[in-house]
């Protein structure tokens, strides 16, 4: 028995009916893609998650080791510049602390440096928020 399928031809029902499943395949794949799109406008944003983590991480080093030569931690919002530039009274700073200047999370935003810190008040808080509105932290978050 012959099917049409399209518009002039004329085709065995088997392989009208693999056509038939592969337009149907398709088309699921099409709407899973556009909810993904629609739910996640910024998938691009998907993998800078760890970098900003990495990034988290080596200003933490790099506190540190700040800490350790000046007895203290840098304080005021805008302490993250004291591990590129020896503040004022610091007598035992042998920075920067770090090879380049203090990155920008991922998307283009400071790092938020806090101390004491809300979340570590025995030290500080160093955090940033992703394009999906999490924040990305050095403390434990549940």
């Amino acid at each position: 028995m012959n099917h049409h399928c399209g518009p002039s031809e004329i085709i065995s029902h088997d392989v009208c009916k693999k056509m038939e499943r592969g337009a149907e395949i398709i088309v699921s794949c099409v709407s899973v893609v556009l909810a993904i799109i629609v739910i996640y406008p910024k998938a691009e944003d998907w993998g800078d998650r760890p970098s900003a983590i990495t990034q988290i991480t080596a200003l933490e080093t790099a506190l540190h080791v700040f800490r350790v030569d000046n007895g203290y931690l840098p304080r005021g919002p805008d302490g993250l510049l004291d591990l590129m530039q020896k503040p004022s009274g610091a007598t035992h700073w042998h920075g920067p602390y770090m090879e380049k200047a203090v990155p920008l999370d991922p998307w283009g935003h400071a790092y938020i440096y806090q101390c004491p810190g809300l979340h570590n008040p025995q030290s500080y808080d160093l955090s940033t928020v992703g394009p999906d509105g999490q924040v990305i932290g050095n403390w434990r978050q549940e």
